[in-house]
């Protein structure tokens, strides 16, 4: 059709929609951008850097299980544990939830596709050239070797001289990258993209607990990037950030880390809980209990985990009131923790439970996880901390934490989804040896090593001496430590074994209620052929039918227009049908983008910096070469969209997805830019090797115009969108004007950058001061980038009245930049006043 939608013959409407959706096969499937295809992806990925992490725990175990061990030495050792805490904390666990996430959350929600396909494919390939870089820099025996958390100064190019600790700063901030599209992919889809009539309080258990993880993830991953970054200009460029004899601090790269590293804790726990929230009701056959204060419990865990961050640093010499507050802070988060596990529980009691293997995965997850929970109350206890602090009582403590908290309930959702992915059904004989295995083996392993801990066994030390009386307890735990690999062993094959050969499953096996049932097992490319419309928590229940329903026709957008992929955009609370939007067809832009992008990074780490520039216009145009498939040159207004409902296409609304996404988005720069301000004043206030030997003198003719460029650039966005109710068309001038001041400040702050900022590399805060001038200068470049765009987008026509979205996602930009650039310039000038009343101090 080309511009109706209704509905069509079932048979008819399945293959005009498969030629829509489809992946082309061969080499085309790297143009993947099908939330179906890419959540696999993510997931098989995930399990591989999984297997991956495991052998390198058994290369530990197997070097701890006798003293004096000459299995490995010290420095493959320290290579070693740096790398398993790597794999599994940002190559595995994150990656794991964020495919189950890309997988199932149209499903879950109603719609065809996740707000932005080509980014989750764009995020894929991030993860998997950084997740590559890291693995063969290990192969080749450059891994990193200072600690999965890269603490300074020992990682310091001083005191680790050579790329090793540049292939975990670039690597890992390379799957950063990932990490961000996807918390703001989640955020967009789950607000906008869901069924027609669901409301923010029908909306599953598991899009909730995604939504606060993605939140978190938007405000806890950019501190640990710009750690990074700083630490790498620190290594490439002697720039002082962190050294304590130009003004630096190591503590500040603690402060950094774990602003991100706590919340970390909870990134990956709560997807984990949102898995067991899910499918604990359908294994024992009631409604979850207490859905609200469920959800209030998750966005109470979102908050309280941003105040937990120097639970890890109580030994470092921070005040007694500080610790105070932090260990009450600590114990404090294990309240809505609790809340859950004990509505759990009476689900569970007021339920028939089905003792299958993803209900025994579950129950393991109850005894391990509540057992973690419980050390960790005692490590927040500072006098005990301080006992037990950089043990291995510790390690106990954390990995009780992640794999009871983590690890049970994705092996659950393994066994409880695997139906869904494969249409095959599980033969659980060989399931049941291999959580027991795995159970068995796991307490074996790290409940002793809580004995180590207390008997004072130090973490990361590569050996031990046979007097200390650890002997026999580390045996038991390398023993216990291979029992359960033979466990997660027995569980791969068991996976493939029931995906290939299981018997043929019925459409909805647990006779759930949740929307990801009522598509075809395995889904088709387009999900669900028509969209349902939601009017309970539990829709597939309370009409068992829909699944076939949809597939004859019966929903919204039953019909194809355009060789268009339309799913539905809703009210953000009411969930109330807003406009269709249009998603990307199968390209491999991702792809390139990201090899780009993989290039820029592995210049930097070969120190090849002008390959490096030369990559930046590159990775530029890609990104540009993007906006190609976006937008329209005609207004179409309202189109059909079934059940008497007209609705226009995402071009023609003021504020589409990517305006949401830009949004989201600048939060998560706001959280970096504060974060820098956090640095400076972090340095100024404690810092030793102050005062500095020269204090920065910004001209003020430079610091105004600065300022006024910045202030017209974000006026004159607004100026450009003026005229358009009127006359349909934007103000050119204000466009050009916003380009203009743009460019005028990326030169200004460049200019101040070489000129009023003497030897940046004799003081960390010369450095900052740099820092801050260089992070107005970059999004000022990036503004004129954008404005750029948006004159000539109307110049091509893709502007109007109705379709203004470009103009306005650009001047959110203009407008952060302008509030940031002016922060940025009066902290640059508060600063030496800061300094000379600290120097005042007796």
């Amino acid at each position: 059709m080309s511009d109706t939608t209704a509905t069509t013959e079932p048979v008819t409407l399945h293959h005009e929609l498969e030629s829509i959706w489809r992946t082309p096969p061969g080499l085309g499937r790297l143009s993947a951008v099908n939330h179906t295809i890419v959540g696999r992806r993510f997931i098989i990925a995930a399990f591989t850097f999984f297997a991956i992490g495991g052998v390198l725990a058994m290369l530990i175990r197997a070097q701890l299980a006798t003293p004096n061990s000459a299995f490995v030495g010290p420095d493959v050792y320290n290579q070693i544990f740096t790398m398993h805490g790597t794999v599994m904390m940002f190559l595995f666990a994150i990656p794991l939830f964020e495919g189950l996430s890309i997988y199932f959350l149209p499903k879950m929600l109603g719609a065809r596709d996740l707000a932005f396909p080509r980014l989750s494919a764009f995020g894929f390939y991030c993860y998997i050239f950084g997740g590559s870089i890291l693995i063969v820099a290990m192969i080749a025996g450059y891994a990193p070797d200072s600690g999965w958390f890269m603490y300074t100064p020992l990682s310091s190019g001083r005191y680790s001289p050579g790329i090793n600790a540049d292939v975990w700063l670039l690597g890992v901030t390379f799957v950063e990258i990932s990490a961000v599209a996807a918390a703001v992919e989640f955020t967009v889809s789950i607000l906008k993209f869901r069924a027609p009539g669901m409301s923010l309080a029908r909306m599953p258990l598991f899009a909730w607990y995604i939504l606060v993880t993605s939140g978190m993830m938007l405000v806890g991953f950019p501190p640990l990037i710009l750690g990074s970054i700083l630490l790498e200009l620190e290594r490439a460029f002697d720039l002082p950030f962190f050294d304590p004899t130009r003004g630096g601090d190591p503590l500040l790269w603690q402060h950094l880390f774990w602003l991100f590293g706590h919340p970390e804790v909870y990134i990956i726990f709560l997807p984990a809980a949102g898995v067991i929230s899910t499918i604990l009701p359908v294994l024992v056959g009631r409604d979850i209990l207490g859905y609200a204060w469920i959800v209030v419990a998750i966005v109470a865990m979102g908050f309280l985990s941003f105040g937990l961050w120097v639970h890890h640093m109580f030994t470092v010499g921070i005040p007694h009131l500080a610790q105070a507050f932090f260990s009450a802070a600590s114990v404090l988060v294990a309240i809505p923790t609790a809340v859950q596990i004990f509505l759990w529980i009476g689900t569970l009691m007021a339920g028939r439970p089905r003792m299958s293997v993803p209900m025994l995965y579950l129950l393991g997850f109850f005894f391990v996880f509540v057992c973690g929970g419980l050390t960790g109350v005692m490590l927040a206890i500072v006098p005990f901390d301080w006992q037990a602090h950089d043990t291995h009582f510790v390690v106990a403590h954390l990995h009780y934490v992640l794999v009871g908290g983590f690890v049970f309930p994705m092996l659950a959702a393994a066994y409880y989804w695997l139906p869904h992915f494969t249409g095959r059904q599980p033969l659980y004989g060989v399931g049941k040896v291999a959580f027991w295995l795995i159970f068995i083996g796991f307490n074996t392993t790290f409940l002793i090593m809580h004995l180590t801990g207390l008997l004072g066994m130090p973490r990361r030390y590569y050996t031990y001496a046979p007097e200390f009386g650890w002997t026999g307890l580390n045996l038991i735990s390398s023993v216990g430590g291979f029992v359960m690999t033979m466990g997660f062993a027995l569980f791969a094959v068991d996976m493939f074994a029931q995906a290939r050969f299981g018997r043929r499953a019925a459409r909805n096996p647990w006779n759930a209620g949740s929307l990801e049932w009522a598509t075809a097992t395995p889904p088709p490319s387009y999900g669900f052929a028509s969209l349902p419309a939601v009017s309970s928590r539990s829709p597939l229940r309370d009409r068992p039918d829909l699944g076939s329903e949809l597939a004859a026709g019966g929903g919204y957008l039953a019909g194809t227009r355009n060789d268009w992929q339309e799913t539905l955009v809703v009210e953000m609370a009411t969930g109330k049908p807003q406009h269709i939007a249009i998603l990307p067809q199968p390209t491999f832009l991702p792809l390139a983008t990201a090899a780009a992008i993989g290039v820029f990074v592995l210049s930097l780490l070969f120190k090849v910096y002008l390959l490096s520039l030369a990559v930046v216009p590159a990775v530029l145009v890609m990104f540009l070469l993007w906006t190609r498939a976006t937008g329209a040159e005609i207004d179409r207004g309202p189109l059909p969209v079934g059940h008497g409902l007209d609705l226009p296409i995402h071009a023609e609304v003021p504020h589409p997805a990517s305006w949401w996404a830009m949004l989201f988005l600048l939060v998560a720069n706001a959280t970096l830019f504060g974060s820098l301000a956090f640095g400076a004043l972090f340095l100024w206030l404690v810092a030793p090797g102050w005062p500095p030997p020269a204090l920065v003198e910004l001209p003020l003719l430079k610091a105004a115009g600065l300022a006024a460029a910045l202030v017209v650039a974000s006026a004159a966005g607004h100026l450009g969108l003026a005229p358009l109710a009127k006359r349909d068309r934007p103000s050119e001038l204000g466009l050009v004007l916003a380009a203009l001041g743009h460019a005028v400040a990326a030169g200004l702050a460049i200019w101040i950058c070489v000129a009023d900022i003497p030897a940046p590399r004799s003081h960390a805060y010369l450095a900052v001061t740099a820092a801050l001038i260089g992070y107005v200068a970059l999004h000022a470049g990036i503004g004129l980038v954008l404005a750029l765009f948006t004159l000539y987008r109307n110049r091509a026509g893709y502007v109007s009245s109705r379709r203004s979205g470009d103009l306005r996602t650009a001047c959110l930009w203009h407008d952060y930049t302008a509030l940031t650039g002016l922060a940025a310039v009066a902290l640059v000038y508060l600063l030496p006043v800061l300094v000379t009343f600290r120097d005042a101090q007796p």
